[in-house]
C-alpha cells in the first residue's frame, strides 16, 4: 500500500479516470460484438422505441440501421472499444493493485499514442502539400469506390450525405468527382433516372428533417448549377476554412487531449516509483 500523500492522490485519480473509459471502452466492445453476432435483433430494438425520438435521432436510427450500414460500422466499434478497454483496463488494475508492470505498459501505450500524435501533426505541417494531397486522394477514393446512389446507400454514402447536406458542400474538390464513383454512376445509368450529382449537393428545401434530401430545384439532380446546388464548393476545402475560422477551439482541443495523456503518463510512474520505494523498504527492513 502506497503511504506518499502525492502518490495516493495519483493513484485514485488513475483508478476514477481510467474505471470511466473501462466502461466506456467494454460498452463500445460490447455493441459491436452485438451487431456482429446478431445485428436483425439490434435493428428491432432500434426502432422500437422510433416513435420516443426527435427527426435528428430518428435519421440517425433510421439510415445507420440499414443491414451494410450496421456491419461496416460494427468492425470500427469492436476495434475501436477494444483499444479503449485495454488501454483502461491497464491503467486502472495497475493502480489498484499497484503494479509496476500493468502501470508501466499503460505508461508506454499513452507514450506510444502521444508520440504518434506529434509525429502526424509535425509531418502534416511540415509537409503540408503532401498531407492535403494524401487527404484529397484518399477521400476521392472512398467516393469513387463506395459512394452509391439514394437507392442502395451503404456507410459510406450515408456518411458523404451527412457531411455535404450540412456543410453545404459538394465531393471533396467538386461535384465533379462524382463522375468517377463507379457505384453511383452504374445505378444511376440502370435506373435511368439521369442523375449526375447526388441530391445532398443540392440547395435543399428548408424545414425539412435531416432524413429527406429533397432539392429546392426538382432538376438539381439532373442538371447542377451554381444557383440550386454547391456544385463547385469542395467539403475538403470547405472543412479548412471551418477549422482556420475555429482554430482557438481546435487548438484548445488538442493542447487538452494532450495535457490528459501526460498526466496520465505522470500519475502512472509517479504511482510505480512509490511502489518501488515502498517495496524496497519492506525488503530492507
Amino acid at each position: 500500500m502506497v503511504n506518499d500523500c502525492g502518490a495516493t492522490c495519483a493513484k485514485y485519480i488513475l483508478c476514477i479516470f481510467n474505471f470511466l473509459f473501462f466502461v466506456i471502452g467494454a460498452s463500445v466492445l460490447c455493441v459491436g460484438i452485438w451487431l456482429i453476432a446478431d445485428k436483425e435483433s439490434f435493428i428491432k430494438v432500434t426502432k422500437l422505441d422510433n416513435t420516443l425520438l426527435d427527426d435528428k435521432s430518428k435519421f440517425v436510427i433510421e439510415e445507420f440501421t440499414e443491414p451494410d450500414v450496421v456491419l461496416q460500422t460494427a468492425y470500427i466499434l469492436v476495434a475501436l472499444g477494444a483499444f479503449i478497454f485495454i488501454v483502461a483496463f491497464l491503467g486502472y488494475c495497475g493502480a489498484i493493485q499497484e503494479s509496476r508492470v500493468l502501470l508501466t505498459a499503460y505508461a508506454l501505450f499513452l507514450i506510444i499514442i502521444f508520440v504518434l500524435q506529434v509525429t502526424a501533426i509535425s509531418l502534416a505541417a511540415a509537409y503540408q502539400s503532401q498531407a492535403d494531397q494524401h487527404t484529397r486522394s484518399v477521400l476521392k477514393k472512398s467516393i469513387d469506390d463506395y459512394y452509391a446512389n439514394s437507392n442502395n446507400r451503404n456507410a459510406v454514402t450515408v456518411g458523404w450525405d451527412l457531411v455535404m447536406s450540412q456543410m453545404k458542400c459538394c465531393g471533396v474538390d467538386n461535384s465533379s468527382d462524382f463522375k468517377n464513383a463507379r457505384l453511383f454512376v452504374t445505378q444511376n445509368r440502370d435506373e435511368k433516372n439521369g442523375h449526375v450529382i447526388p441530391a445532398a449537393c443540392c440547395i435543399l428545401e428548408p424545414g425539412q428533417p435531416l432524413n429527406v434530401l429533397r432539392p429546392a430545384d426538382d432538376r438539381c439532380e439532373r442538371f447542377p448549377s451554381t444557383t440550386n446546388s454547391y456544385k463547385d464548393k469542395g467539403c475538403l476545402d470547405r472543412f479548412t476554412y471551418l477549422v482556420r475560422e475555429n482554430l482557438n477551439i481546435v487548438i484548445g482541443v488538442v493542447v487538452g487531449v494532450a495535457a490528459l495523456q501526460l498526466l496520465g503518463i505522470i500519475f502512472a510512474f509517479c504511482v510505480c516509483k512509490a511502489v518501488g520505494i515502498e517495496q524496497d523498504f519492506h525488503y530492507k527492513y
